[in-house]
């Protein structure tokens, strides 16, 4: 498990391709990898990946699958590329993000960005289907980090989080670009009152749900701003 709080920003030193696997050699920022084993875990821009060589504490070695290259941004990174990296979290630790399971759910891409004083605003364009579990003031992890959404626009699929200049020193993020892809992990404890719901529903009225999601259209009132409702008063 992750707490969503970046703990340096780390560089790719080479990448090595094999039959259905690709090896990353990543160097980390002074002190991170202190005591750091074989076998540990460490979310690289998001991804949990494991430890398979270390080359003293300075760097190490991690294997990635084809289906974690295909459905992350790791597939399209390159030799020197920046990534934020955080360790697995220790028993007792303070959360002081939201809990994460390293587990990216999908992609995402920088629509926009507004640099206001001593804020910094980056717009992401959403897949359409995952717009059900975002909410404005909810937790999201984007490359790692636990960020707060500040704002879902569900007609243009897209969502804005707002961050602090020590957010923007910690992270990778003021180097991404407009059409930048990010790795995205939905808030878990979201996803299953959201499932729920949209469960209970469709059990409990089975053929109406067309209708009423007719209605409420109807009433200028989506499904996902109901839920929204129902997880504000939770």
């Amino acid at each position: 498990m992750f707490t969503g709080i970046v703990q340096g920003i780390a560089r790719i030193a080479s990448i090595n391709d094999k039959p259905g696997l690709r090896t990353f050699q990543i160097e980390f920022p002074d002190g991170f990898a202190n005591a750091l084993e074989i076998g540990a875990s460490v979310a690289v821009d998001g991804v949990c990946l494991t430890v398979t060589q270390l080359h003293g504490e300075r760097a190490a070695d991690f294997d990635v699958m084809q289906q974690s290259l295909a459905i992350t941004t790791l597939g399209s990174y390159a030799e020197n590329s920046r990534v934020n990296v955080e360790r697995a979290a220790k028993d007792g630790a303070e959360i002081g993000g939201h809990p994460l399971s390293g587990h990216v759910d999908f992609t995402a891409h920088v629509a926009q960005i507004r640099e206001l004083e001593n804020n910094y605003v980056i717009r992401i364009a959403v897949p359409p289907v995952w717009l059900r579990y975002i909410f404005a003031k909810g937790y999201i992890a984007i490359n790692g980090a636990s960020l707060t959404i500040a704002e879902v626009n569900r007609d243009e699929a897209w969502f804005e989080v707002w961050l602090i200049p020590e957010t923007l020193r910690m992270t990778v993020f003021a180097e991404k670009k407009v059409g930048a892809a990010l790795n995205i992990e939905i808030e878990r404890s979201t996803q299953v009152i959201v499932d729920t719901v949209r469960n209970m529903l469709s059990e409990t009225l089975g053929p109406l749900l067309p209708a009423l999601e007719s209605l409420l259209q109807q009433q200028g009132v989506s499904s996902a701003h109901l839920l929204n409702s129902i997880k504000a008063e939770k």
